[in-house]
């Protein structure tokens, strides 16, 4: 090839790769607004009537801006429902709070028995582990109702914790990344005086911030997300441990007194936990896609 066939190659390589960057920005601009609509609609409609929100003639942005949506949530006990708000959200942060310092502990600790010591059956007990990663939690929904009602932790705070501690795909996340220590880490400890408690709590557990982080992240969203379960495991004689899915979900049922501008006005309130925890693990899953990519 002469000069000029090269260089005609790389005009039109230059400008393949300028149309799809373009198309790239295109796709995520569609993504972006599929995602952001309905946030975007939500928080308008959170300053609406109850008349604006389904109008006879169409207007985006609220003619008459309200906050009474928030109003009626702060100083309402919701007697229609029986369920106070704020109570349930404090509830929620309270059970979901507690679940993931317990699931990070036992499951890390598991984790760590899988990845570092030796105990009879242990490949047994891994292939059990693993398989439970299989099974679909609303197949053995029922079951899991006998076994905490047979216990006696109906209708308290320890049914809404204890049944999730325990998770599959937690303890292989953990086992994955002790497998990357060093043994030598093990050895020296060992020949300083540690016992296996001692070089977790002093060793792997110091270290395991990144995994901590995200697997805390992803645990906490998903009890403060939990709904089914705490629907079956808590009547409404104690709405004092009901949890937020489920107050918004009874205000989306009472929507015709209270209006639909209340539920939209809970659901973004509720949102605002989910959306620190994000921005405070941002970093860390940062890391944790850098660390993975290392391995």
């Amino acid at each position: 090839m002469d000069k000029k066939d090269l260089t005609k190659l790389s005009r039109k390589s230059e400008i393949t790769n300028k149309i799809v960057l373009v198309m790239c920005y295109i796709v995520i601009a569609v993504v972006l607004f599929c995602l952001f609509l309905p946030l975007f609609l939500t928080i308008i409609c959170m300053f609406k009537n109850k008349q604006e929100i389904f109008p006879t003639e169409f207007h985006l942005f609220p003619i008459n801006p309200t906050i009474d949506n928030f109003t009626r949530i702060a100083y309402l006990q919701y007697t229609s429902i029986g369920i106070n708000f704020f109570q349930s959200l404090f509830m929620t942060l309270l059970v979901a709070s507690i679940s993931t310092i317990m699931s990070l502990f036992v499951n890390s600790l598991a984790g760590y028995a899988f990845a570092r010591l030796n105990f009879p059956a242990k490949k047994l007990f891994w292939i059990i582990t693993l398989m439970t990663m299989f099974i679909p939690g609303i197949t053995i929904l029922l079951t899991s109702i006998s076994v905490v009602s047979a216990l006696g932790m109906m209708n308290t705070i320890w049914v809404l914790i204890i049944p999730g501690v325990a998770s599959a795909y937690n303890i292989f996340f953990f086992r994955q990344f002790y497998l990357g220590f060093p043994k030598d880490y093990d050895e020296s400890a060992r020949v300083d005086g540690c016992n296996s408690f001692s070089i977790f709590f002093r060793i792997y557990l110091p270290s395991s911030a990144t995994p901590m982080v995200i697997m805390g992240a992803g645990t906490f969203i998903g009890y403060f997300n939990s709904y089914l379960w705490p629907t079956l495991t808590i009547d409404s004689d104690h709405a004092y441990l009901a949890q937020i899915m489920t107050t918004i979900n009874k205000l989306f049922n009472d929507a015709s007194t209270q209006g639909y501008g209340s539920v939209l006005a809970a659901s973004f309130i509720a949102l605002i936990p989910a959306v620190i925890i994000f921005c405070i693990v941002q970093r860390y899953i940062k890391d944790g896609i850098a660390l993975t990519g290392v391995k």
